[in-house]
Parts: C-alpha cells; structure tokens; sequence
C-alpha cells in the first residue's frame, strides 16, 4: 500500500477582496486583463510598507508593470492543470463556469474545507487508471483461481519475479546496493513452486539453497561490499518469494482457492476499511514519522472490516470454519496488513522514494500492491491450518 494523501488547505487563499488589501506577499496570483496592464500587488514605496500584510493604494496611477511569474513545480494542481487544457489564468473553464479571479478587488476565494478537494488530488493518484488495473487484476486471479488453479501458482511466481526485480533495481539506483538478481529470480520462483508441491519442509529447503546461490553468485565480482550485497540478497530473498511461498502452500490445500480468497479478501478489505475510516474520521497519527497519511482510527476501521470480512469467508467460504475464527482470523490480517504496509513505508523513505516502481499505473509497482500481502500470507495460513487443519 502506498501514502495516501486526504486534501490540505490550499497554500495562499488570495486576496481579501478589500480595496488596499491585496494577497499575502506569498501569493504570486498576477493577473491581466484587456482593460488594464499587468498590475503589481507591491506598493512602489515598500519602504513605508507595515510588517504583515503589504499595503497599497488601490487607485495609485504609478505602477510598474511586472511580469508573469511562473508558478514553481508542485505548485497549485488547478492551475497546472488550466495551463495544460490551453486555458488562461482566469479564463473559463471546459464546463463553461468561470474560474475566480485573484487581484485587489476580488472576490476572496471560498475556503477548502480539508479532505474535501478532488479525488484524483485526495489519493494523489489517477483513480480512473487504478481502478481499472484493479479490476484487470481481480479478474486474472479470480479466473486463475477457480478454472485452473495450477496456473495460479504461475502468477505468483511471476510478481515475486518482477517484485524481486523492482526492490533490487531500487536497492542499486538510490543506495548502489548490488543484490544479484539472477540467484534471487531464479531461487524464488524455485521457493514458490516447491512450496506448492513439496509443503512447508520444501519451501525451508528452497529458502536456504536461494541464500547460498546469492552467496556464491556475488563472489564473481569484486570484493569490495560484498557483505553489504549478500545481506541485501538475503533480505529481498526472505522479503519477496519466502513470505509469498506461504500463498502456494495455501493453495496446495483441498480447499485452497476458497482459503486463498479469503486471505486476498481479508487483506483487501482491511486496505478499504482503513482509508475509508482514516479519510472520514482520522485525527490521530497512528505512525507520523514513518507514514503521515495513516490514522489510529483507519487502524480502527481496518480492524472493523477485516473481522466482519472474517466472519463472513469462514461460514460461506471455508469448510469447518466458524463465525468466531473468522473474527480472530480478520484481527490478526488487519494488523500484518499494516505492519507490512508501514514496513514498505520505512524501506522506501530510506531509499527516498515513493513508488517502487511504475508498472501498474494508478498503483506504482508491483510490490507496491504486495506490500501488505506478503506478511499477511503466513498469518493466514497459519490460523487456518490450526482452525481447519492443513487440508
């Protein structure tokens, strides 16, 4: 899961639209009209200007004309977007509603009430684009699930592969850290597979023999930073496909497209539930310095929804599961959720990133999507098998 951003207060409301009382010296809203020339919001005698707020005379005849200034990147999305449509600052919009004009003697702008601007600007991402590479991807795994379930232990293997690519890509760009992918690749789609056929057993032996590849691949290069390159190896080893092998041995079970459902549900919802709740209601920072967006109340509401959730796959979807596993089930994914969710958080602000990559528009990159699953996958299977046996 990514940072998700509810609306702030536009920075620079605008003028206060009494005469001498233009913009905060901040605001940089020049505007021109046929009628009159470009007009400065700084008196020509600043000198005599009070602390606060700058003063000028709304009828001075002398007036130097000032040019347009540019707006700097990450300015006002509004704008950004007029000058991208072919529209003036101003001019009117493509629906034929005017924009509000900023100078003395506007009209002040209403304010944004917080967490109320548009959607595309509250999620900080194309929701158009998301949706539709969600829906794209419920349909791959829903239809791999249940007409062949063999073919979805193909999918698996293949975000572990391009998850493994994206993290050791991100590793080399923003920390020169050199995790040899081939060994990972290679070793990870082995871990999934065998996990699938051989259980748990195969995946601890899969896992170790990946470990060791890593190793002995990184001794044909050069010396220097060697310990650093085979821990990063290690890590992305355990990170990706060891955490993701747990879904294959879910799906192994009798039963396992109903479980493997369910876990991808549980995870789903406790996602939904915590921006529902935390973009109505969040107040309290639930971890500020690691993921500003994420609120003690979304925990809340993740909570909430991953226990009806729960309650709900273990009566209809799980043979022998009861209401009550179900509500336990839900608490425990809710929590991995976002423990894993904050966990990516930390690894890319250490590498300074946003996204760990752009291959699902909308989403960022694969392990963007994976980042509250793959922790939650051993959680899940691990209360089912002691609920309902391994199946």
């Amino acid at each position: 899961m990514n940072d998700s951003s509810w609306g702030a207060p536009p920075s620079g409301a605008g003028p206060s639209g009494r005469p001498g009382h233009p913009a905060h010296p901040g605001h940089f809203g020049y505007r021109s009209t046929p009628e009159q020339g470009f007009s400065s919001p700084l008196r020509a005698e600043v000198a005599q200007a009070p602390a606060g707020y700058m003063h000028e005379d709304a009828e001075a005849s002398q007036t130097r004309r000032m040019p347009i200034v540019p707006d700097a990147p990450g300015g006002d999305q509004d704008d950004r977007d007029g000058r991208a449509a072919g529209r003036p600052f101003g001019g009117p919009a493509p629906g034929g509603r005017p924009e509000p004009r900023t100078g003395p003697g506007a009209e002040p702008a209403a304010p944004t009430p917080r967490g109320r601007s548009s959607s595309r600007k509250r999620a900080g991402r194309d929701l158009r684009a998301a949706i539709g590479v969600g829906l794209g991807l419920g349909a791959v795994i829903i239809a791999s699930l249940f007409v062949y379930k063999h073919v979805f232990v193909g999918v698996i293997v293949a975000a572990v592969v391009v998850g493994l690519w994206e993290l050791t890509s991100r590793l080399a760009e923003r920390k020169q850290i050199s995790a040899p992918l081939v060994p990972l690749a290679v070793g990870g789609a082995a871990m999934v597979v065998v996990g699938y056929v051989r259980g748990a057993e195969g995946a601890w032996v899969a896992t170790a023999l990946t470990a060791l590849a890593v190793l002995v691949w990184r001794m044909t290069q050069d010396p220097a930073q060697y310990l650093r390159d085979v821990t990063a190896g290690v890590f992305a080893a355990f990170y990706v496909p060891f955490l993701a092998t747990f879904v294959a041995m879910m799906l192994a079970a009798d039963d396992g497209p109903q479980r493997v459902l369910t876990f991808l549900l549980l995870t789903v919802v406790s996602d939904t539930g915590a921006y529902a709740v935390g973009w109505r209601f969040g107040r309290h920072k639930l971890a500020p310095r690691i993921s500003p967006g994420k609120t003690r109340e979304g925990l809340l509401g993740a909570v909430a929804f991953a226990m009806a959730a729960g309650a709900l796959c273990m009566h209809f979807l799980i043979d022998g599961g009861t209401w009550w596993q179900g509500l336990l089930l839900g608490l425990a994914a809710a929590v991995s959720a976002t423990l894993g969710d904050l966990g990516e958080s930390m690894i890319k602000r250490d590498l300074g990133i946003k996204d760990m990559g752009t291959l699902l528009p909308g989403h960022g990159g694969i392990m963007d999507r994976l980042d509250s699953l793959l922790p939650t996958a051993p959680v899940v299977w691990l209360l089912l098998v002691v609920f309902v046996g391994a199946g």
